[in-house]
């Protein structure tokens, strides 16, 4: 039986469209963008990761009129870098009090004692495997206190003849400083102003023609050390820079470190 033709398959009519809702609702606003985390901070410029310490132990000493920062200054090197610090004996210097007192008296008496402690701190360096900073170098005490205490007529010729006679044999097999850092500071008033906020007892009658004078005698104080004793020296005038904290910690870091490397 012959079958049939099938009819084409009609096509479905397209559903109508629907109508707009009129009332959609609004867009929801689109979320802000997520805050990127915070950067981690750098590391502080004064920390021993941006100031690496000289991997050769350094003997380094801090130099300075009174009141220049010099105390400061050994702590901070200590810190940061590591070093042995070894302070100038002042604290518990049993003729400091007397000295400020009666500088005609104890002037030669005084000068003794900080020799004798001051070789003292030499020797121990030199037994010391790390590296050591010292407050105060030894060279200051002949080549300026004890010159400007005679020129002042608060020792006599022979005090200084016997002073030097005494600085003679106590130094002829010590060790020098490798490096020292020279604190500058011409302005008195300044000199005067830190003794003052740092408070030390015994410091009260400190005037400012006699800090004047002793910056006179330090004008000279590193030509007098890279020729005579053979040390280099690194002069910074420290006059309105505050090593203690912020930029002028760094700053001071910075110019340390160059200088040490």
């Amino acid at each position: 039986m012959a079958r049939m033709p099938r009819s084409p398959t009609r096509k479905r009519a397209p559903k109508a469209a629907t109508a707009p809702n009129t009332a959609l609702p609004l867009a929801e606003p689109e979320a802000p963008a997520p805050t990127p985390p915070p950067e981690p901070e750098a590391p502080a410029r004064n920390t021993v990761r941006r100031h690496r310490a000289p991997r050769a132990k350094r003997f380094v000493a801090l130099a300075g009129n009174i009141g220049a920062g010099k105390t400061t200054a050994a702590k901070i090197l200590s810190q940061t870098f590591g070093f042995e610090l070894f302070d100038e004996p002042v604290i518990d210097n049993r003729f400091l009090k007397d000295y400020y007192a009666n500088m005609g008296r104890w002037s030669f008496t005084l000068q003794l004692e900080f020799l004798i402690r001051r070789v003292e701190h030499h020797e121990l360096i030199h037994s010391v495997k790390k590296s050591c900073v010292q407050d105060r170098t030894l060279y200051e005490d002949p080549e300026i206190f004890a010159k400007y205490l005679h020129g002042l007529g608060h020792m006599t010729n022979a005090e200084l003849d016997l002073y030097f006679e005494y600085f003679q044999r106590l130094t002829r097999t010590i060790v020098h400083p490798d490096k020292v850092i020279y604190f500058d500071v011409p302005t008195v008033d300044v000199l005067l102003g830190r003794i003052r906020q740092r408070g030390r007892e015994e410091e009260k009658g400190i005037e400012k023609g006699f800090l004047r004078g002793l910056n006179g005698y330090y004008a000279t104080f590193p030509m007098v050390l890279q020729n005579k004793y053979g040390v280099d020296c690194l002069v910074m005038d420290v006059t309105n820079q505050d090593i203690r904290t912020g930029r002028g910690r760094e700053e001071f870091l910075d110019r340390v470190s160059t200088f040490l490397a």
